[in-house]
C-alpha cells in the first residue's frame, strides 16, 4: 500500500515549454530537399502549406519553445497526464519489474494527438487560415484535430484511410460531432485520390496516399492549411510534453526508468515520450535504453532503407531522409491504422542511425495477446497501436523474471481502445491474422525510391 498506482501532477506543474531535441543531438541530421531542385528547401518552400511559426519551430535548433498561454488553457482540460504504476500487471506477469505507463487516453480525443492538434490549430487560426486538411490513419489524429479545429473556429476537412475508415465507423461519426468532415481515401475528390482508383478501384489506402489528397486540396486554396499528425519536427516537439511532465512525476517518487518502450508508425508518441529523456542521457544524467517497437507488417525502422523520399504516394511533398518502405508501399490493412506509415519521422530515423535507440517488430496477434492481457488487468482497453509497446514490456518483463532483474519499465500508452472493439473482436474470435513483410515485397516497394546523386545534400 507504500507504492502509488498513480502519480498525479498539479496543474500549475503543466510544462511551459516544449524540449527541442535538435539542440542536442551530437550530428544535426540530414537536410529536407526540393524535389525539383535537390536543395535544401527554405521557409518559402512551405508556406503554401505552413504558418510561419509552425516553419520556424520546424527548422528551430533552440532548445526550448514555450508553449502560448491559449494552448496551454486547451491542454488544462486533460493535462497533466496521469502516470500510473502497473502493479496488477506486474503481478499476473509475476515479475521483479516495475512497469509504469503515461496515460493520454484522458484527452478529449482518447489519444495523445491533441498534445500537437491544439498548437497546430492555434497557429494556424493566429495567421488568418480558415480551414485545416488533414489524413487520419485509425482515425485518432483526425478526431484530434477535428476537436482542435473546434476550440479556435477553423473548418476541418479529414482524408481517412479506406481500410480504417472501413473498419472503424465511429471515428467517422467522432470527427462529425467535433464539426470535422471525413472522406475515406482514396477518393474521387483529388487528381491525386482518382489517380489510385483508375489502377486499384478496391484499394484499401494508405497513409501516402491520404497525405496526398489533404495536400492537393491545402495547397489549391489560400484560406487553407496542411496539417500533419506526426513525423515532422514541430509536431514531435508538441509531444515532449508527455515526457516532460512524466520526469517530474519520477522525480516525485525518486526513481527513474532503465527501459522506455514506445511505439513507432511516424514517431509522435514516441518521440513525444523518449526525447527528454534521451536529453538527460546526452547530458549524462540517466542511463536509460529507448526501444521502439513497430508493426511486422510495416516495418520502416527494421527492415527499410535510409534514404531520401517521399513523405505521400503521388511526390507531392519536400524529400527527407528517414527510414522508409517506399511510397508507393500499401502496407496490410492491420488493426493498428495509426501505425500504417512507409516512413519513420526523420528525426528519429536519424537518432536510430547514430545508436542512441533501439528497435524491434512484432506481430498483431502477440500485441493484442498483450492488449488483452493489460485489459484484463489494468482495466483500460488500449488501442492497437499502444499494445506493440505493451507486448514488448510484457516481454521484457518475462525476461526480468527469469533474470532476477529489478528494472523500471517506461510506456506511453498513447490512447484507449473503445473505438477499435471490432479489432478486439476479431482476436478474441481467432480472426486475427499476421501479415509477414517479405523480401520481395521490400524489393518492390523500394524500387521507387527517388535518385537523389551524391552530394546534393
Amino acid at each position: 500500500m507504500g507504492e502509488p498506482s498513480k502519480i498525479l501532477l498539479d496543474e500549475s506543474e503543466l510544462p511551459r515549454r516544449w524540449y527541442n531535441i535538435l539542440a542536442d543531438l551530437p550530428a544535426a541530421p540530414p537536410p529536407v530537399l526540393h524535389p525539383g531542385t535537390l536543395t535544401p528547401i527554405g521557409p518559402d518552400d512551405l508556406a503554401p502549406l505552413f504558418p510561419a511559426e509552425l516553419i520556424r519551430q520546424e527548422v528551430t535548433t533552440d532548445r526550448y519553445v514555450e508553449i502560448p498561454e491559449e494552448v496551454r488553457d486547451v491542454y488544462r482540460l486533460w493535462r497533466p497526464s496521469p502516470l500510473y504504476r502497473a502493479h496488477r500487471l506486474e503481478r499476473a506477469l509475476d515479475t521483479p519489474a516495475k512497469i509504469f505507463y503515461k496515460y493520454e487516453g484522458v484527452s478529449p480525443a482518447g489519444s495523445h494527438k491533441p498534445n500537437t492538434a491544439v498548437p497546430q490549430a492555434y497557429y494556424n487560426a493566429a495567421a488568418g487560415i480558415r480551414r485545416l486538411t488533414t489524413e487520419t490513419g485509425a482515425g485518432q489524429w483526425g478526431t484530434a484535430l477535428a476537436f482542435a479545429c473546434a476550440q479556435y473556429g477553423l473548418d476541418c476537412e479529414v482524408w481517412q484511410v479506406r481500410a480504417s475508415y472501413d473498419q472503424k465507423p465511429y471515428r467517422k461519426i467522432m470527427i462529425e460531432t467535433f464539426g470535422g468532415v471525413v472522406h475515406p481515401s482514396p477518393s474521387e475528390l483529388t487528381s491525386a485520390g482518382r489517380a489510385v482508383l483508375a489502377d486499384h478501384p478496391d484499394s484499401p489506402g494508405s497513409l501516402g496516399i491520404a497525405i496526398s489528397e489533404a495536400v492537393e486540396v491545402a495547397a489549391g486554396s489560400p484560406d487553407t492549411n496542411y496539417a500533419l499528425g506526426s513525423v515532422l519536427n514541430h509536431v514531435l516537439l508538441h509531444q515532449t510534453v508527455i515526457g516532460e511532465e512524466a520526469l517530474l512525476q519520477f522525480g516525485k517518487v525518486g526513481l527513474a526508468p532503465d527501459l522506455i518502450v514506445g511505439c513507432t508508425g511516424g514517431g509522435s508518441n514516441f518521440g513525444g515520450l523518449a526525447f527528454p529523456f534521451l536529453r538527460e542521457k546526452l547530458a549524462g544524467t540517466l542511463d536509460v535504453t529507448i526501444r521502439a517497437v513497430e508493426p511486422a507488417s510495416c516495418p520502416s525502422l527494421t527492415r527499410g532503407v535510409y534514404a531520401y523520399d517521399f513523405g505521400d504516394t503521388a511526390g507531392m511533398t519536400p524529400l527527407m531522409k528517414m527510414h522508409t518502405l517506399g511510397h508507393d508501399f500499401i502496407p496490410d490493412p492491420i488493426h493498428a491504422g495509426g501505425l500504417r506509415y512507409h516512413g519513420m519521422s526523420p528525426l528519429i530515423s536519424h537518432i536510430y542511425e547514430l545508436g542512441l535507440i533501439e528497435a524491434v517488430a512484432k506481430g498483431q496477434r502477440e500485441c493484442f495477446e498483450a492488449g488483452v492481457r493489460f485489459a484484463r488487468t489494468e482495466g483500460i482497453v488500449p488501442a492497437p497501436e499502444p499494445t506493440h509497446a505493451l507486448a514488448a514490456c510484457v516481454e521484457e518483463a518475462l525476461r526480468c523474471r527469469e533474470t532476477g532483474e529489478e528494472k523500471i519499465i517506461l510506456t506511453a500508452l498513447c490512447g484507449h481502445g473503445h473505438l477499435d472493439l471490432a479489432a478486439y473482436g476479431a482476436f478474441l474470435a481467432g480472426d486475427l491474422a499476421d501479415h509477414e513483410f517479405s523480401e520481395s515485397q521490400l524489393a518492390a516497394a523500394t524500387a521507387g525510391l527517388p535518385a537523389v546523386p551524391a552530394g546534393s545534400a
